[in-house]
């Protein structure tokens, strides 16, 4: 994969960070036990078990093995289990009997996570930059299985009929209803987008963010916030999942397939009100904070209904570049992956935090994009058919990990991540 780093990685403050951020991972799943970790809800959810290896597959393949003379692995026969699709890598077991992987257990697999630390510590004052570069890679790939991680968990879990929880809900509060929606125009004429060597400050960028090039906008408008839970209810009561009118065809044919009648998690008591089954296990719906685990159909579908559209991925693009990307309702720490609404301001609200926001374009390269040479290569380049970007970071997003200019990517039927949207509209 082409990464955008900087010339030279201190050692030392790349050790802090590693240390950092493969912690928040065992800390994620601390609460799991044995059975927890090893079931598997669907083919698109890995077991946690599975997160946990994987991340250490990472760096002991593309950074011990290949760049640390006399390294020998943990467990030779490990590989085949924990490569993800990394053809360049050779046979790997299938991703949809990942939940058969009974052995090892748990605890086993913390033990090669603690022994691909170790090595990896001991080893980085002697790597080269390049090495260095795949260190820095290899931890913006577990900060973004952290968030899968807690996504796999919180789908396992709903398919449990006592809906546990895996954090203790947060505190109980009054959430004030945002007022009807401002519209924020935005640029008109040639901007731009995507990236080169650096974001926002951030010395990393993914190689599906750039590179750089101009675009050109005509006049539109974005809401100033997201659309609540309470704005949702409102289209469902008017039978926006009963009314073809809205849906685009493909859209019709998964909501009828599929009777989908709400977001995904949100069940109906007996009292007729609706809830949600999330991390925090069964929960009243927040009628002001945004709607969330939605599609790219259902997103829509409502931008439809209100007459309105999505933002295409350089209008939210330009509009973010001077918002800090890590403001916002984002993962800190264990136990704090949660949807809540932003406080209100003036301008955009919400563009970092809470629920990725999806756009309107497909997840395509942007002009000139090439993708690396080698097995690292085949991290973003090969997935760009047939899916659309999601903008912004949600609230199971690593503080830190997102910026202006980073494409998420999910197929339009696709809802279990922490998925919302935005307005646009065209002036």
């Amino acid at each position: 994969m082409a990464t955008h780093v900087k010339p030279s990685i201190d050692a030392g403050h790349l050790a802090s960070r590693f240390a950092d951020v493969r912690a928040l991972t065992l800390a994620l799943a601390a609460p799991l036990s044995d059975a927890d970790a090893t079931v598997q809800s669907m083919e698109d959810a890995s077991p946690a078990k599975w997160h946990l290896a994987h991340t250490a597959w990472f760096f002991e393949t593309f950074v011990l093995r290949d760049h640390v003379a006399g390294y020998e692995l943990f467990d030779a026969d490990w590989p085949f289990l924990f490569n993800s699709y990394y053809e360049a890598e050779g046979e790997r077991h299938s991703r949809a009997r990942r939940g058969m992987i009974t052995r090892p257990m748990l605890d086993q697999v913390r033990a090669y996570r603690h022994h691909v630390d170790d090595a990896l510590i001991a080893a980085l004052p002697n790597l080269d930059n390049r090495a260095r570069d795949l260190v820095e890679l290899g931890l913006h790939h577990e900060q973004q299985h952290q968030e899968l991680l807690l996504m796999d968990i919180q789908h396992l879990f709903a398919q449990n009929p006592l809906e546990p929880a895996l954090f203790d809900a947060a505190p109980a509060g009054l959430s004030e209803m945002p007022g009807p929606l401002d519209w924020i125009e935005g640029h008109v004429g040639e901007a731009e987008i995507g990236c080169d060597d650096a974001v926002g400050g951030s010395a990393f960028a993914f190689d599906c963010e750039g590179p750089r090039h101009k675009v050109y906008l005509n006049p539109h408008g974005l809401a100033d916030r997201l659309i609540t839970n309470g704005e949702w209810i409102e289209f469902i009561e008017a039978g926006g999942y009963a009314n073809h009118e809205h849906w685009l065809m493909e859209g019709w044919a998964w909501v009828q397939e599929n009777r989908i009648e709400a977001p995904e998690y949100w069940r109906k008591g007996e009292d007729g009100d609706w809830y949600r089954v999330g991390l925090a296990g069964r929960q009243p719906i927040d009628r002001a904070a945004p709607v969330c685990h939605i599609s790219y159909y259902e997103a829509a579908a409502y931008a439809d209904w209100t007459g309105f559209r999505l933002p295409t991925e350089a209008e939210w693009e330009v509009a973010a570049g001077d918002i800090d990307p890590d403001g916002g309702n984002q993962l800190d720490g264990a136990g704090d992956a949660r949807t809540l609404p932003a406080p209100g301001s003036e301008g955009l609200k919400q563009m970092f935090g809470d629920v990725w926001e999806w756009s309107g374009s497909a997840y395509q390269p942007h002009p000139g994009f090439r993708s690396a040479e080698g097995a690292v290569g085949e991290y973003n380049g090969k997935f760009m058919v047939g899916q659309y970007v999601l903008k912004g970071a949600c609230c199971a997003t690593p503080r830190g990990h997102s910026r202006a200019s980073y494409r998420n990517f999910f197929y339009p039927h696709m809802r279990w991540q922490f998925a919302g949207l935005r307005l646009a509209r065209d002036l």
